[in-house]
């Protein structure tokens, strides 16, 4: 099968060459990389159609900051694979962890498959404390609303069959894609499985957080 990697990306000059070499090396033979610069203005833009260009199947240019879930939604249309996943760019997941994610699916028991954080026995850097807290509230006001049983829902790790991802209508344009998609996907009653992932945490001075 073909895996469709989306990469949105926005002001990632400093780790965009690294995760681009890494999903170069991941264990997937079939696999499309497909880059949405969401209007950077650090040089991003540049890197991309100077230096990675080769290294890229299809490469978007966003004119204005429209946010993640807009780049997706972009993303999305163009992918060709039969799998679809999404990487963000700043080496927080591992891209050989492809597999994984796709073994579900492989197997003919999912449509879609998360990657938690909170699971598994793969590393996780110890990081802080608030922020886990939010992202497990957040995921259970999303299962409250879902009857879903996730462990991770603002996980970046979703991997969708194709036609899945592609006919279901994403509106929100910034951080609001993971609950919208988590709620639209359980609506369409799609096979949702869980897999452990490892994650390697930025701290504040190593990443762009949102409060």
């Amino acid at each position: 099968m073909k895996l469709s990697v989306v990469v949105p990306v926005y002001n990632e000059v400093k780790t965009l060459e690294e995760i681009i070499r890494r999903i170069g090396e991941s264990p997937v033979e079939q696999k499309e990389i497909i880059v949405i610069d969401d209007c950077s203005t650090d040089g991003t833009r540049e890197l991309i159609e100077k230096v990675l260009y080769k290294r890229i199947d299809r490469v978007i240019l966003h004119e204005r900051n429209l946010g993640k879930g807009a780049a997706l939604r972009s993303g999305f249309k163009v992918a060709s694979g039969d799998l679809v996943i999404v990487q963000d760019a700043d080496l927080e997941y591992d891209p050989a962890e492809y597999t994984l994610l796709m073994k579900p699916v492989l197997e003919g028991k999912a449509d879609v498959v998360y990657g938690s954080r909170f699971t598994g026995i793969g590393p996780h850097r110890v990081l802080y404390f608030w922020h886990y807290l939010g992202n497990r509230l957040l995921t259970l006001l999303s299962n409250m609303f879902t009857n879903l049983n996730l462990t991770d829902m603002e996980t970046c790790y979703k991997l969708f069959r194709r036609e899945i991802i592609q006919a279901i209508n994403i509106r929100e344009n910034r951080f609001g894609f993971e609950p919208e998609v988590t709620m639209k996907i359980a609506r369409r009653k799609c096979r949702i499985f869980e897999v452990g992932i490892s994650y390697y945490g930025r701290t504040y001075e190593e990443s762009k957080k949102i409060s």
